[in-house]
């Protein structure tokens, strides 16, 4: 079962996208007697993606019924603006409304109303910031989704769970021994991982909502790097039972693995296409390990990356257009973006010790590990590497991460 954790994130944004979207968010009404401030969740939230810009909207007395004087609000430089508010119910939930104008049209576009309890307060807001991008910007939102990652303090590790800004992390597992590579199904039910704790890696899928868990891939030799299917049916993983590490498909409640691929070499960090039709991963078969790609089903690989003599860490976006990976230049380890139509491929980071890219379901932002401080720490950044986030905690050093689904029905 998932248990919440103390520790509270600190988000920091820097750096500035380009063609940013002027917007303003009232504060809500009754907000001061609400235990989460919505209005500024949702600013953080929108401000996160790099593609708007907050507004002062200081003494704003507005909330979802008002009618804004929409040329004060062109005056003061917002494209759009956002008001609501939040009452109390007598049953204790809280009633949380807002609307969304657009200031340059002098239009109505539109609002919600959610009845949560206290627990579902933030995830009101993020959906109410879904609302707004999607309808601003044409991209379904990804501010209500997940996040997994593990922690290491002193000898503890730790699996948690957490809202896609960092904030409200679960504790799903702690184990005295490595718990690495999390991965989220594609319903967003279950997280396969790899644990060491029977002193060697083994493959296990974990049951958010119950903790219920199941052994997956414990053969001799070591078990590693599940990879999800798309319908969620089968897992890619790497395997040393024959030998080196190559590439298996085993079915997600365990079975027999069929190999996916013949090799001399060291096959690894499988990843499928959006589509199901390709798997990525990365292979030592030219000398230095490098990303290849190959049908899902096996057969013959060709290579992706040429920029480069080190790379590994494949992530695929879900909308099928880019490939984050991690390169080392220099010495130092680099987030790279390429698009995979024409091949070019961009460092986007400054930092030297990332790892661990992973997609949101929007294929908008890139969740990854990174050093600063001389701790690792979260980090998303934009496709362009214009707007970055760090999501900065006390709960240990953050070593591995991957950023759930779309949530289903929701």
């Amino acid at each position: 079962m998932i248990t919440p954790a103390m520790a509270q994130f600190r988000v920091d944004v820097a750096g500035i996208g380009l063609n940013q979207l002027p917007i303003a968010i009232a504060n809500f009404r009754g907000e001061t007697g609400s235990p989460q401030k919505i209005a500024a969740i949702i600013a953080a939230d929108l401000g996160r993606s790099g593609q708007f810009r907050a507004m002062d909207a200081t003494g704003a007395a507005l909330d979802e019924l008002s009618r804004p004087d929409v040329a004060l609000w062109r005056q003061r430089g917002a494209d759009s603006l956002v008001s609501g508010s939040v009452t109390r119910l007598v049953d204790g939930r809280y009633d949380v409304r807002f609307r969304l104008w657009d200031t340059v049209k002098a239009q109505d576009l539109g609002g919600q109303s959610y009845a949560v309890t206290v627990t579902d307060l933030r995830l009101s807001a993020h959906r109410i910031a879904d609302f707004i991008y999607e309808k601003l910007t044409g991209d379904k939102g990804a501010f209500s989704t997940r996040i997994a990652y593990v922690t290491k303090t002193q000898h503890r590790y730790q699996l948690w769970v957490a809202d896609a800004d960092g904030e409200n992390a679960q504790d799903a597992l702690t184990s005295p021994e490595p718990i690495i590579s999390p991965a989220w199904s594609p319903n967003g039910g279950q997280l396969a991982y790899v644990s060491f704790e029977s002193r060697k890696p083994v493959v296990y899928t974990h049951d958010v909502a119950s903790g219920k868990r199941r052994l997956v891939a414990n053969f001799r030799g070591s078990n590693s790097a599940p990879a999800w299917s798309p319908d969620g049916s089968t897992l890619a993983v790497t395997l040393s039972r024959s030998g080196g590490s190559q590439l298996y498909a085993i079915a997600a409640n365990g079975g027999t693995p069929q190999r996916l691929a013949e090799s001399n070499s060291i096959d690894t960090e499988p990843v499928y296409s959006a589509d199901g039709r390709s798997i990525y991963f990365v292979s030592d078969r030219g000398g230095g390990p490098q990303i290849y790609k190959m049908p899902a089903a096996g057969g013959s690989a060709e290579r992706v990356t040429f920029t480069g003599n080190y790379n590994i860490s494949p992530a695929l976006s879900p909308d099928g257009r880019w490939l984050a990976y991690i390169s080392r230049v220099s010495g130092n380890f680099k987030l790279y973006v390429m698009e995979l139509a024409s091949g070019a491929a961009n460092g986007i980071t400054d930092t030297a010790a990332d790892e661990s890219p992973s997609f949101s379901p929007n294929s908008r932002l890139i969740l990854y590990v990174t050093q600063t401080d001389g701790h690792e720490a979260l980090v998303t950044t934009s496709l362009d590497g214009q707007t970055k986030v760090k999501l900065a905690g006390n709960s240990g050093d953050i070593r591995q991460a991957s950023w759930g689904p779309f949530n289903k029905g929701g």
